[in-house]
């Protein structure tokens, strides 16, 4: 059973009554704060006892001597002090300033935390461990250079055979939850024994439960636990689990599954209500539970919770305050960004086209203005006011200029760019090699019409330098971009929407002998009607004017297709909502001391809390995503479709996904056994590197824990992990036959090295590039909202007399486009306290004392210093056309480094963004 603190007596002794005189003054001072990096909160200075004097010593650095025990001067007993690290805001309100120092006086004088040390072994009186206890009583006097670190002591007399601490129990009996770094045990004969938590602690207000925290200089399998603590870490998971009923609160840690009912809100609008996603109708990952309670319209949806009021996720799960501050900061920009736009469109009762590509220029070198005629429609009081809002914010107003116009502002234009982004762009993870021809779809001909192509073996034929198709198709040169079988059957519910043009489109790209890919025909479908059984258009690139427009046209209406399925497909399903399963999984399932579980824990940063704040603000009815791309209320419906025809956890691994799409062969005789269809793949080429790394470094880690016969199958812990993601995580695909097995260590390899790809370098190079490529609307439009215009259509004459407003009156609106825009620009900003792929190393030396398993992740590192280099070295090949040339941005989007903003580079350890 847990172990549940008491409190102690509320009268004062004399010795509290010393503490209250003789120590207040410092209290209130704040003389015991302390400056500490990053790196230093894990490196904490402990202060030795000895006599009355005392000194402080760098923990890590501490000789042996001052290690051994400490005689209480009783043969029998040791005395042990426990250094207990916190963290305050580094920004802190005046009521919390004053919340410091009652929790300070409370500390002082031994009413505020308790510290119950577990030892490893077993009490033959309790037959469980032993348990040593104290509360936190001083503040150790240092530094205040930043005050945001606090270290508090307790201090213990313990058996001499009271044996290693493997746990401790902590109970705070402050006001309000506190945030503990680390604690530090010291005078045991091995040194000082460190629990690293980075965790809050509830109070005990809030829920009467103590917390445990279990050292982290070793990770034991479940049949390794000392016997002293076996008990608590099965009780550990069982809390984390919960009952599975009840609303959570934001105090809580408790993981559990829900599936999709909060997207939309019926109780606002009948407008806004929307399907339950997950399930058998619309089978998809589950998120984490929530509990709140139904709607009153809807008693399947769940009632949502809208910004600024934090949607639940596990405590910890929470941005940290460096990351929540640059968060909030990209939201201000964001607001600051689509306020004129939207005071535009207010003004003039409608949301404004661009009428000219000076239009969009004018967004990167002044900002959004108001025009004579926004002025005049509203009283001379109120446009004065605005521009005086505006002039101060003017520079908050302007965005930066994105990386696909910076060296060549026509480049979006040509062909062989349109091709280029396929391979090297923010979506390289849908062409295809085209392997049959015809091309057949596979939806009900009774539904949507005839199932050939209109794309005949004549019109390729005239592209193909006097190839015939089956030459072709034999020598790999013919690719394709295919979103018809998935768009066609949501195209006309599309096309319903105010101001939504759609098509479902296929694109030809041929791979010229010169190593250049480029596009050759365009087909867009719509769905087939009476008269029109075979409602397909075919498009190409012509050389007169009005055919370079159409041609335009079409390739626009592609982009808005790959635009919707990199965002709702392979972006959020793909990574961010199949992710969530996993790390939900991770931690019912895995103690934190179990191996695994360390070396997935850097992986799942911050993914609970960008999931929850996109259901809240991103994917939501109403929210950005159906505000701003051609899916609007059916996109989630169409990721769940996507989920249903398409997602296998085993496709997930790079190379079985190049293959499957044709892209790389087996070959026995390459690295790892895949050889590129196009060896200037900047995607593949580069995330084959990343993946092997990968691979090498899990296998060695995973070699160096399971290396004795039959103990995966044996780890209990291991295996309910991996059935819960396949049966709770994933349920409605949890019959599948291509599920991996989870037998042997490679297995587990296999399925582990999946994971961390997805959580590092597959969602960067899928997120980071998207203002890069997507800031510029004409690049990546997220929706079109006219068809393209027919030779008998009315609106045909006024094309051929202005092409470029009506190319622009088919992209997003003004207000459409900088919202996109802006919400691009927060989602590709790294954070100052992003944790990357290559520092994965140092955090291991702070949550491990395993000399074998830091080589194995120094090894990883430099590794990755490696693979940044020869990156770095392909962008300078003139050879390499995808990724080096007159005003091409080089493919740095899998280079491991990066520092803080929009820099189309890096890999975070997780997605964190």
């Amino acid at each position: 059973m847990m172990l549940t603190a008491q409190p102690r007596s509320t009268a004062l002794s004399s010795e509290i009554q010393h503490v209250l005189t003789v120590r207040a003054p410092e209290i209130i001072t704040g003389g015991r704060r302390k400056f500490m990096s990053k790196r230093s909160i894990l490196q904490v200075k402990a202060v030795i006892q000895s006599g009355n004097n005392k000194k402080t010593a760098n923990t890590v650095e501490k000789s042996a001597e001052e290690s051994k025990m400490v005689s209480s001067g009783k043969s029998g007993n040791l005395d042990v002090r426990a250094v207990i690290t916190l963290r305050k805001k580094m920004k802190e309100k005046i009521t919390d300033k004053i919340e410091d120092q009652w929790e300070s006086l409370m500390n002082g004088i031994g009413r505020g935390i308790l510290i119950q040390l577990i030892s490893e072994d077993i009490d033959p009186v309790t037959k469980s461990g032993k348990i040593a206890e104290s509360y936190v009583r001083g503040w150790l006097s240092k530094p205040s250079d930043h005050p945001y670190i606090v270290e508090y002591a307790a201090d213990f007399r313990v058996p001499r055979d009271f044996g290693r601490p493997g746990a401790i129990i902590i109970t705070n009996f402050l006001d309000k939850e506190i945030h503990l770094v680390q604690i530090v045990v010291h005078n045991f004969n091995e040194g000082p024994i460190f629990f690293s938590a980075n965790t809050w602690i509830h109070s005990r207000k809030d829920n009467p439960e103590s917390r445990i925290i279990f050292q982290n200089q070793q990770a034991y399998l479940p049949s390794e636990t000392p016997p002293g603590i076996k008990d608590l870490r099965r009780e550990d998971l069982l809390i984390i689990r919960g009952t599975g009923k009840g609303e959570r609160k934001l105090h809580e840690r408790i993981y559990d599954y829900d599936v999709y009912n909060e997207l939309g809100n019926p109780d606002k609008s009948e407008d806004l209500a929307r399907p339950l996603i997950g399930g058998k109708e619309r089978p998809y990952p589950r998120r984490c539970r929530t509990g709140r309670s139904p709607t009153k319209t809807d008693p399947l949806a769940e009632s949502r919770i809208e910004k600024p009021h934090p949607v639940y996720v596990p405590r910890d799960e929470t941005f940290e305050e460096i990351k929540q501050n640059t968060f909030s900061a990209g939201r201000l920009k964001a607001l600051l960004h689509n306020l004129v736009p939207l005071i535009a469109a207010t003004l003039s009762s409608s949301d404004i086209p661009f009428t000219n590509f000076s239009d969009i220029d004018k967004l990167y070198n002044d900002g959004f203005e108001l025009n004579d005629d926004e002025h005049s429609q509203k009283n001379k009081f109120l446009s004065d006011t605005l521009d005086k809002v505006f002039s101060v914010s003017k520079r908050l107003l302007k965005y930066e200029i994105p990386a696909i116009i910076k060296r060549d502002r026509f480049a979006w234009l040509r062909d062989n760019e349109f091709a280029r982004q396929a391979l090297a762009g923010v979506n390289p993870v849908n062409i295809e090699l085209l392997r049959e021809f015809p091309i057949v779809s596979k939806l009900d001909p009774a539904v949507y019409g005839p199932p050939d192509s209109a794309i005949t073996r004549d019109l390729i034929e005239q592209e193909l330098n006097g190839l015939t198709v089956e030459e072709a198709i034999e020598d790999k040169r013919l690719f394709i971009l295919d979103y018809h079988d998935m768009l066609l059957p949501f195209i006309g519910k599309m096309n319903s929407l105010p101001g939504r043009k759609a098509y479902a489109s296929r694109t030809l790209l041929f791979h010229t002998s010169r190593g250049i890919l480029k596009p050759i025909i365009v087909e867009l479908s719509l769905p087939p009607t009476p008269s029109s059984p075979r409602n397909k258009r075919i498009f190409t690139h012509g050389h007169d004017s009005t055919s370079h427009w159409i041609w335009n046209l079409a390739k626009a209406h592609v982009c808005s297709n790959d635009a919707g399925i990199h965002q709702l497909v392979n972006h959020w399903l793909r990574t961010h909502a199949c992710m969530e399963p996993y790390i939900i999984a991770t931690h019912r399932h895995l103690s934190s001391m179990h191996p695994i579980y360390k070396l997935l824990h850097p992986h799942m940063r911050y993914t609970l809390e960008i999931n929850a704040l996109a259901r809240q603000s991103l994917i939501n009815g109403g929210g950005v995503i159906e505000a701003c791309f051609s899916p609007g209320r059916y996109s989630m419906e169409i990721s769940s479709a996507a989920y249903k025809s398409m997602w296998r956890f085993d496709m997930e691994a790079l190379p079985s996904d190049l293959i499957r799409r044709g892209m790389a062969v087996e070959d026995p005789s390459m690295p790892l056994e895949v050889k590129l269809v196009i060896e200037d793949y900047p995607y593949a080429a580069d995330g084959l590197l990343i993946w092997s790394a990968i691979k090498e470094y899990v296998e060695s880690y995973v070699e160096h824990y399971y290396s004795e016969p039959n103990s995966v199958t044996s780890d209990v812990e291991l295996q309910g992990w991996w059935n819960e993601i396949k049966n709770k995580g994933h349920p409605d695909k949890k019959d599948e036959p291509w599920w991996p097995k989870l037998v042997t260590k490679e297995d587990l390899s296999g399925i582990l090295t999946i994971m961390i790809w997805i959580a590092s370098g597959q969602h960067a190079a899928i997120n980071f590039g998207q203002y890069p490529f997507g800031g510029y609307v004409p690049n990546r439009p997220t929706l079109m909202r006219k068809l393209i215009p027919r030779e008998d259509d009315p609106s045909y004459e006024n094309f051929i007399l202005h092409p470029e407003f009506t190319f622009l009156a088919s992209l997003p609106t003004q207000l459409q486009a900088t919202k996109v825009m802006a919400v691009q620009d927060t989602l590709s900003t790294h954070s100052a306290d992003e944790e990357y792929l290559h520092q994965v190393h140092e955090l291991q030396r702070f949550s491990l004392n395993d000399h074998e398993v830091l080589k194995i992740s120094e090894r990883f590192c430099a590794k990755l210093e490696e693979i940044e280099h020869t990156i770095n070295q392909r962008n300078k090949d003139n050879r390499l056309k995808n990724r080096s040339g007159a005003g091409i941005p080089p493919y740095e989007l899998l280079l491991p480094t990066s520092g803080p903003g929009v820099t189309c580079r890096g890999i975070p350890n997780s997605i964190s963004i």
